[in-house]
């Protein structure tokens, strides 16, 4: 593994702090200076997708970088039209009341009065409208800092430097296919971070896994080295609330150290490594892994272990009786646990 950690002595605060202001400009400029940006031309970072991870890495960038408007612009990207129910928008409400600090930011920013009016059922609320005063559908419970949100897909990605995949691994080949479009007169490919978990099986010609870095590379035509992965055993709301975490990012040496120094933080420590197809294939299946513990921590408390038995039976037959490529085992042991 490549990387190191970087220990930056600085005060700490809670959600929307800027840390060290010194060293995070220059970080700011070193990464534009890769990237070839001139005085007063942005650098221009869009996730695409606001679920819980998509909108705390947004976040989080937004927290670090959004002071530097004359240097960088962070948007996120997120389906217009999906409504906010009553009883999400009353829980919203208590969220907001329990935190003096939201409240006053939402009182200075004549936001407050339209959730009282949802609380009352006046008034529906819609999805990217709480984005922008920071309340990710997904994750109510941890207000994030408030985000510039677009809703136009064209809009967001056509001139984007670096593109966040903040999209499930079932809607990352349709959107990007879409987002294609909007980059066939492109001169500079941009570089892209998935934070997808997931694979998708291919069959023709041969038997394959397929991941979301590569459903990408297929849609966009943007190079591997291009495209990154960056993933850990984290949960989104606990990074936000400045619980230690750590994550890789995982890719061609082009990017990947620089980006790793990049997105940093003293309480979300990111490494490099080269190996993408290994940490991407296992960030999915670390998933699987936790529906197997739970459903054989099931079965032993209710005391059927018939099951429990066959599903390891049939794993070593899969895995270490036939003479099919790990891909082809692979789909084997994915189609008898009928996922």
């Amino acid at each position: 593994m490549v990387g190191s950690i970087e220990v930056t002595s600085s005060e700490s605060y809670l959600n929307g702090a800027i840390q060290n202001h010194n060293g995070t400009e220059e970080k700011l400029n070193e990464f534009r200076r890769l990237l070839g940006k001139a005085d007063g031309d942005l650098l221009k970072i869009v996730g695409v997708g606001a679920g819980a991870w998509g909108s705390v890495f947004a976040a989080l960038l937004q927290d670090s970088y959004g002071q530097f408007r004359d240097k960088v612009q962070i948007r996120i990207w997120r389906r217009p039209g999906r409504a906010v129910d009553r009883a999400t928008a009353e829980h919203l409400f208590e969220v907001i009341n329990s935190r003096e600090d939201v409240l006053r930011r939402l009182i200075r920013r004549c936001a407050y009065l339209k959730y009282v009016e949802a609380r009352l059922g006046d008034r529906t609320l819609y999805a990217d409208e709480i984005l922008k005063d920071g309340f990710c559908l997904n994750m109510i419970d941890t207000p994030l800092s408030p985000l510039k949100v677009v809703t136009n897909l064209q809009e967001a990605v056509w001139d984007a430097d670096i593109v966040i995949n903040g999209l499930p691994s079932t809607e990352t080949r349709e959107v990007f296919e879409e987002i294609s479009k909007y980059w066939k007169e492109r001169i500079t490919m941009p570089i892209i971070i998935s934070l997808a978990k997931g694979i998708e099986a291919e069959l023709d010609p041969i038997p394959r896994i397929i991941t979301p870095t590569q459903m990408i590379n297929r849609a966009t035509r943007v190079p591997m080295e291009n495209i990154l992965y960056l993933g850990g055993p984290n949960i989104a709301s606990e990074i936000y609330n400045k619980e230690y975490a750590n994550a890789r990012v995982c890719g061609a040496g082009k990017w990947r150290i620089q980006l790793a120094k990049f997105l940093r933080q003293p309480h979300f420590i990111v490494w490099d490594n080269s190996d993408l197809v290994t940490h991407e294939v296992m960030g999915g299946l670390k998933n699987v892994y936790a529906i197997g513990a739970g459903n054989s921590t099931l079965l032993f408390i209710l005391n059927s272990f018939s099951s429990f038995v066959s599903f390891f039976f049939f794993f070593h037959f899969f895995f270490l009786l036939s003479p099919c490529n790990f891909d082809t085992l692979f789909l084997k042991f994915i189609y008898y646990l009928k996922i």
